[in-house]
């Protein structure tokens, strides 16, 4: 099993910025793709950005473009969320995510199999 915890969230004005965490532990980390969702209240929750075990493919939700950034570092067993340009929009809670097997489309949840349990964002207008 991997598991998986995530840090960084907080409270933070409009256009402020914040880099989340997520460290893994019980497996090796370097050989999963790994991700983010989101999930604001009420609704379902949704993909912010993923990256390849290798590092090769990164894919980001549009209304992310040019203001978020996913990294890893495998020798830390931790991934990143830095965030940019905060917007009001972005308040949600944040989940990592990890899979171990293949699939092309990573935006769907049902395409990872760990989760962590979630750190909250509240971006102040």
């Amino acid at each position: 099993q991997l598991q998986l915890v995530e840090s960084g969230g907080g409270l933070v004005q409009a256009g402020g910025s914040l880099r989340l965490s997520c460290t893994a532990s019980g497996r090796t980390f370097s050989s999963y793709d790994i991700g983010w969702f989101y999930q604001a209240p009420g609704k379902e929750r949704e993909f912010v950005s993923a990256i390849r075990w290798s590092g090769g493919s990164i894919y980001y939700a549009d209304s992310v473009k040019g203001r978020f950034t996913i990294s890893r570092d495998n020798a830390k067993n931790t991934m990143y969320l830095q965030m940019n340009n905060l917007k009001p929009e972005d308040t949600a809670v944040y989940f990592c995510a990890a899979t171990g097997r293949y699939y092309r489309d990573l935006k769907t949840p049902a395409a990872w199999d760990y989760w962590g349990k979630g750190t909250h964002v509240t971006v102040s207008s």
